[in-house]
């Protein structure tokens, strides 16, 4: 079992990432980034500690089971019992953290993709005086709703990084892969991409229907030839993205947020430009730690400001020293 010593000084090297500006990026939130430190915790009444671990990822997503390899390695560390439930159903998802409120446990850590179908369950747990972490997306409405930090990457911050790239690289029209209707960050990323590249479209597409999500982007680009970049928002639908283009014969490269094996063996190829990395491992094990500092220690992360776990990008020069981690599930 971790000491608190050493607890406090895993928090430190993650606080070294924070950002500091409230101008950190176009997804940043002034009303969020003004707000004072949460309050300290009373101190833990003793007892194992049950974090509650609630997501919108849905079933068999690569991307998710690295957040969930890190949220249970974390338990695992630090002797904190930790539950993973996921469901890309806003609704769904919401009522996974009004069940976890109402077997009261120690904290949760929640994603939000969709902000408003999980305010009012959020808001109860804190209500209930249960601390809970957001992590991945929903970063402007974290403090809002009472939580006490945010983990993951500005992801309009991380759509310009994408776009500086493909402009770098020469591309001139980009179209915008968005797999999850209602994902407040996907909408984000192609926001950002679009103020640093200049020409994107989007594309709406079903992750749950890989098939017909290679479909409509091979479509795309056999209407418009014009097209020489595709920027996928996910490591499964980059896979599809490059086969795509493929069988249009079509001249766009790839470029995709989030890695698995795939993209890894892609980069290597040469078939797919980068990946964004937002390093989803920490967005796992991090929020363990802090909840855990924050029962037993009254500790607080952030000041109002999120945890910044990306964008890091993940190229050829790169992809030597990243692969072995894909590999086993922690990137």
């Amino acid at each position: 079992m971790f000491s608190i010593k050493k607890l406090a000084g895993v928090a430190a090297i993650a606080a070294a990432g924070l950002v500091l500006s409230a101008c950190s990026g176009p997804s940043a939130d002034n009303s969020s980034s003004s707000s004072s430190a949460p309050s300290a915790a009373a101190p833990s009444s003793g007892g194992p500690l049950k974090i509650a671990v609630v997501t919108h990822g849905s079933a068999g997503d690569a991307f998710w089971n690295v957040v969930k390899n890190g949220a249970e390695q974390a338990g695992k560390d630090l002797n904190v019992g930790v539950d993973y439930y996921s469901d890309g159903d806003p609704g769904n998802q919401a009522k996974l953290i009004d069940n976890a409120v109402a077997q009261k446990v120690s904290g949760l850590v929640v994603s939000m993709a969709n902000p408003q179908a999980l305010q009012t369950s959020i808001q109860n747990a804190v209500k209930a005086g249960i601390p809970v972490v957001t992590i991945n997306s929903g970063e402007d409405s974290s403090a809002a709703f009472g939580a006490i930090a945010h983990v993951g990457q500005s992801e309009g911050l991380a759509g310009q990084g994408a776009g500086q790239r493909l402009k770098a690289a020469g591309k001139t029209k980009l179209l915008c892969v968005i797999h999850e209707a209602g994902n407040i960050g996907q909408n984000q990323r192609c926001d950002g991409a679009k103020q640093a590249f200049g020409n994107v479209s989007t594309l709406q597409v079903d992750i749950s229907n890989p098939t017909d999500a290679q479909a409509r982007i091979r479509g795309a680009l056999q209407s418009d030839p014009s097209i020489d970049a595709v920027l996928a928002l996910n490591s499964q639908v980059a896979a599809r993205a490059v086969d795509a283009a493929k069988e249009a014969s079509s001249k766009a490269q790839v470029a995709t947020f989030d890695l698995n094996a795939d993209v890894v063996a892609a980069i290597k190829a040469g078939t797919i430009l980068f990946a964004v990395d937002q390093q989803q491992y920490e967005q796992g094990y991090l929020p363990i730690v802090f909840l855990k500092l924050y029962k037993e220690n009254g500790n607080t992360i952030g000041g109002g400001h999120p945890v910044q776990t990306g964008p890091g990008f993940v190229d050829k020069t790169t992809i030597d020293t990243v692969a072995p981690y894909a590999q086993r599930g922690t990137r």
